[in-house]
This record gives structure tokens, sequence and C-alpha cells, in this order.
């Protein structure tokens, strides 16, 4: 009986693959993998349960056997291969001025294959690049261009926080992050504050929006006037974890703070201050966005 894993290689990219169960496998075991024209050499890091051909369609490829202390010496050199193979890259992207940013190689077990990733603003035209560097290292080439976050993901790193990165730690697939979370979770706009390593938003922005979403529901908005114990005020801030708000008293600007419950909204929508400044930092924003 067969069941499919996740194997992961080297250089960060992951595939599923399937493998019998006498083989074994477990979690952190090496495997060497059948794939196309050619061997593979990966780590197991997934199980997704029972493969089963009438259900599942996909043609994965086949993990042969778990690695042995041979194999494991094959990869290595191929490892040591892999790092004068960007060598040479890098400076055939410097002959040819294309404007990309490599990061890895890695090289199939067999050695038919090498693939190198890299980053790229745009679309690169890298068809001389791959010409150039078949006849350099004698065999085919696969160059797969990958996001910023993706290229965190497989560099690592700390975020603010103290933990290691979400992306390299635990994270699967990367969900659709926009501005609009952090504005609903009254977060600052500040580029520096809701921007990851990647330099896009943060992925973490995405946990707890739907708690956000349900606190804000009975929050009133800052701007709205209302009415609390001390008199008659302007809402200038609130806290939607704790529930509460800070109100401005009319007249002698006086801060006091509040629960919800505490105030009551008066005409919102007539005093209700303008956004004009969040709108403008929404905007510059836009570019943090997927």
């Amino acid at each position: 009986m067969d069941h499919i894993f996740e194997v992961k290689l080297d250089s960060g990219a992951k595939y599923k693959a399937r493998g019998d169960d006498s083989l074994t496998l477990k979690p952190h075991d090496w495997c060497v993998v059948k794939k196309d024209f050619y061997m593979d050499y990966g780590r197991v890091t997934g199980l997704f349960g029972e493969y089963k051909p009438d259900e599942d369609k996909t043609d994965y490829p086949k993990i042969q056997r778990k690695a042995t202390v041979h194999d494991q010496s094959k990869a290595n050199e191929n490892h040591v291969r892999s790092k004068s193979a960007m060598r040479t890259a890098h400076q055939l992207v410097e002959k040819n001025k294309l404007p990309m940013k490599l990061l890895n190689a890695h090289y199939s077990y067999d050695c038919k294959l090498i693939t190198i990733q890299f980053t790229a603003e745009g679309r690169v035209d890298f068809r001389e690049l791959v010409k150039q560097l078949s006849q350099a290292l004698n065999t085919r080439i696969e160059l797969r261009q990958i996001g910023v976050r993706d290229e965190t993901a497989i560099m690592g790193g700390i975020g603010v926080c103290g933990r290691s990165l979400c992306c390299c730690a635990f994270l699967k697939e990367f969900a659709s992050i926009n501005v609009k979370m952090a504005k609903e979770q009254d977060l600052s706009l500040t580029p520096s504050t809701i921007s990851g390593a990647c330099g896009r938003l943060k992925c973490c922005l995405k946990y707890e929006h739907n708690g956000y979403l349900e606190l804000e529901k009975t929050m009133p908005r800052r701007g709205d006037a209302c009415e609390c114990k001390e008199g008659r005020g302007k809402i200038i801030d609130r806290n939607l974890l704790t529930q509460k708000v800070v109100v401005e008293i009319e007249g002698n600007g006086h801060l006091t703070t509040c629960s919800k419950d505490e105030v009551t909204v008066v005409y919102p929508e007539k005093y209700r201050v303008s956004h004009k400044e969040e709108a403008a930092a929404e905007a510059m924003l836009k570019k943090l966005e997927d």
C-alpha cells in the first residue's frame, strides 16, 4: 500500500511523492525519489495519508528507497558541486547584465538536472543564460523564479515576536493579505510596523482577523461624538481587545478612559472625523499587498 509524503529538497523546494509501506518512512528520514527523467534526494517532512489510485489521478513521483550512507555521501558531493555551479551562474548573470538575484542551486541525485532558484522584479528573458549555463555545467538547466515570500521562507530568520518566521516554521501556503486587515485591527499603518522580513504584509495579520471583526461590531469608531459620565466628548482612541475607548471631553480637553458600555454615541456620521490621513497611508501601503 502506498502513502503520500511531502519531500523537501535542500533548496527549500517541496513536492508530494508516494512511497510503499515497506519503506517505513517517517518525518526527517532522507529518501531517494524517482521524478520524471531523473532521481532526486530529499527529506520527508510530512505524511498526507493513503494513496488511492481510483480517486487520485495525480502522477506523483515515486520514492525508491530510504537513503543509505552511500546516498548521503553522494548528496553531500552534489551539495558541494552546487556551490561551484552558483559561482558560475553569478558570473554569467553579471556578464549578461540580467536583473535577477540568484538564491540557490540544487543538483538532482544523479546530476542529470540542476535547478537554480532566483527572484526578480518582473519577467526576465534568461534563454541565453540557460544556454550558457548548460554548456558550462554540461547538464540540463532549470531556472525557477520565485516570490519574495518564498525567498524569505527559504532563507529563514527571526520575527519581531522573537520566534522563527512563520513561513519557514509551519506555513504550508501563503494566504491573501491586504491593508484593510491591518486597518480593521486598529494597527498603525506605518510600513515598518505591518510589513515582515520579506517586505510584504505580515502573514500573522490573517491569524486573528476574524476575531477582530467580531470585536469591532459593537465598538464605536474614532471621531464619534459621544456622552459619558464626565460629559459630552469625542472618541479619539479605542482598544478592541480590552473593549475600552479614550474620550476627549468637550470644552476642557480632558481625556478619560471608559468601557464601551459606559459611552453613548450621538450623531456619529455628523461628528465623525475625516479619514484622509488613513486613506493616504493606505494608498502608500498598496505596494505591500500581494
